[in-house]
């Protein structure tokens, strides 16, 4: 058999093929039994701080808040669960399943094991845009620094697609685009911060730079969970195209499918996902990189199957490394992004190790 016609093979075999219903099946298990453990690792995590509180105690807070029970519980449980741990969890799920999503996105379009939702420059968009307001005051107080970060990362991102349409378009030229706004918009943060700031504001700034989930709060838990599951849902949609780019443009073309149209509206999708929950937690490095990788030996590499085992396998990662940030070195809390880069390296470097030794 030609080479062509090889390819022609798989093209079909990834694209077209179904899974059979008992295929079906068992992926309807494991994704509920991987939703199943998200959920226990939320409720686990909610119990873990300075102040411990059980598990019953846990269920008893949810259960009154849910309607469901009059349970008396001591108002300062009541509040740390409920106001404090709680959508901290829930950010933390939402951020490691939205980065791991983009991610998987990002991976597929570009043809590179390497990329991630920051290969476009949208975190260090992000980090000037919340210096520029944190220390300048450009925009007033009202954005504060999550809105700062929100800017930031959309004007990065236009700043990509303008390089990549001026040299001509192309995946190698987009990631590129990405490293040249990277370091644009890192020597602007590091300008702004050496020149303007003092040491309070450096030691705040650099803070929110690493991550963090300190201070989160309702209104972030829904902004961020509302993002994901739109961001999820539309990518779902577009599972049997995904499997397409890995082949080629040319493959993917040959099926009927405007390449250039899918890849600018999906890394749009991306950034604006990346860009709100970079607004809220800060830079959150790995998760994008690395989670994508991990599902892959898990579902295999058809987009229907790899989102799912992504997000859910990216909320489970995200909800234990945040507890492991708040507890290990309690009262003073961690970076999370410190946390996922100390776990991250060390199991990408495995993954690379068991890629090989598959080969």
């Amino acid at each position: 058999m030609s080479t062509e016609a090889r390819t022609d093979a798989r093209v079909v075999a990834a694209v077209g093929a179904q899974p059979s219903r008992r295929g079906r099946l068992r992926l309807a298990v494991a994704l509920l039994g991987a939703a199943a453990f998200v959920v226990l690792s939320i409720a686990v995590a909610i119990t873990l701080g300075p102040a411990d509180v059980s598990l019953v105690n846990v269920r008893d807070i949810l259960l009154n808040h849910a309607g469901l029970a009059q349970i008396p519980v001591r108002a300062s449980e009541d509040a740390i669960v409920w106001q404090e741990r709680l959508p901290r969890a829930i950010v933390a799920a939402a951020t490691g399943a939205g980065l791991g999503i983009c991610g998987m996105i990002m991976q597929s379009l570009l043809r590179n094991p390497l990329a991630d939702p920051f290969v476009l420059g949208i975190s260090s968009g992000a980090s000037t845009g919340a210096v520029v307001i944190g220390i300048l005051g450009i925009g007033g107080a009202g954005l504060g620094l999550s809105g700062g970060a929100f800017i930031g990362a959309l004007v990065a991102f236009a700043l990509v697609l303008v390089l990549t349409r001026l040299t001509g378009g192309g995946t190698d030229k987009v990631v590129l685009a990405g490293v040249a706004s990277t370091q644009l918009f890192s020597a602007l943060t590091s300008l702004v911060v050496f020149a303007f700031a003092d040491s309070d504001e450096t030691r705040g700034v650099m803070f929110w730079l690493l991550g963090s989930l300190e201070g989160v709060r309702w209104p972030d838990a829904v902004l961020c969970t509302a993002t994901v599951v739109v961001g999820a849902a539309l990518t779902w949609r577009t599972a049997r195209v995904l499997d397409a780019f890995p082949f080629g443009d040319d493959v993917a073309a040959s099926l009927g499918i405007d390449t250039a149209k899918v890849r600018t509206a999906l890394l749009l999708l991306t950034a604006l996902i990346t860009a709100v929950l970079v607004s809220v937690t800060g830079a959150v490095g790995f998760v994008g990189l690395v989670l994508p990788h991990a599902a892959r030996l898990i579902s295999g590499h058809r987009h229907s199957r790899l989102l799912p085992t992504t997000a859910l396998l990216g909320a489970a990662f995200m909800v234990w490394v945040d507890a492991g940030a708040r507890t290990v070195f309690a009262p003073t809390p961690l970076p999370v992004g410190v946390g996922t880069a100390l776990v991250g390296v060390p199991v990408f470097i495995v993954l690379l190790a068991r890629r090989r030794e598959l080969r």
